[in-house]
């Protein structure tokens, strides 16, 4: 018993190097999109169309972490996600209250955008295809809804924001409120520091699971840079 629980940990640790090979191969910091946004090289105009459209996540947000809550199938996983859920609703947790979709909205008043013109964003192709993909995987198959969301969506997180967060507040002379979106994020997302090891623990319990898991994060990897992409084109066609 001992030895396959040492042959299941090895495997474990495994498929999650090769999760880390997946994001080092592409990794978001490095995306024009991120590393121009942290060197400085957008005017406020060209932040603005930016954060208008990269509000296609935290805006809609109900859409992916809602749906994984529905279709989970373990109670204890469930209350895992009803907590995320009322995070990212009311900000009780992590935010001293505030919903985090209200936090970026803060972010686009420091820009002078309003809550209006937030809400009725035309969107790009690529961030509507992102929504669209990004909602069916999280309503589909838990263990593919999840393993987008958390080991591809959301572990470059933590790495992204904080760099985000000081080259916004040095470049436009934010106050902490105004980042507050993403260094609320950079600490809340790093609480789920262990779920790929606890998700493979309970949920990828065959090889195929575990090759399921690889192309999940693949796949939302992919598409994510389809929508960084976007959003990129979009910004480079303001002056």
């Amino acid at each position: 018993m001992v030895k396959n629980n040492i042959i299941e940990v090895d495997l474990i640790k495994s498929v999650l190097s090769e999760i880390q090979v997946i994001h080092d191969k592409t990794p978001r910091g490095e995306h024009p999109l991120w590393r121009g946004l942290v060197n400085g090289d957008f005017n406020k105009r060209q932040v603005c169309e930016l954060i208008r459209q990269a509000g296609i996540i935290p805006l809609h947000n109900h859409l992916y972490h809602g749906a994984l809550y529905v279709v989970c199938p373990d109670p204890e996983w469930r209350e895992m996600l009803a907590e995320v859920v009322y995070e990212e609703g009311t900000g009780q947790l992590f935010a001293e209250g505030v919903p985090h979709y209200r936090l970026y909205l803060r972010l686009g008043a420091a820009f002078g955008i309003s809550e209006r013109q937030m809400w009725n964003t035309e969107y790009c192709p690529e961030a509507i295809a992102f929504r669209s993909y990004f909602h069916n995987i999280c309503s589909k198959n838990f263990l593919e809804g999840v393993s987008a969301h958390m080991l591809g969506a959301e572990a470059p997180v933590p790495q992204v924001f904080n760099p985000v967060a000081k080259a916004l507040q040095k470049q436009f002379n934010l106050s902490n409120d105004y980042i507050a979106f993403y260094t609320v994020h950079e600490e809340a997302d790093s609480e789920h520091s262990d779920i790929g090891r606890r998700l493979l623990e309970r949920f990828a319990v065959t090889q195929d699971d575990k090759n399921l898991v690889l192309k999940s994060v693949r796949d939302m990897v992919n598409i994510s840079n389809v929508l960084w992409n976007g959003i990129f084109k979009k910004v480079e066609e303001i002056q």
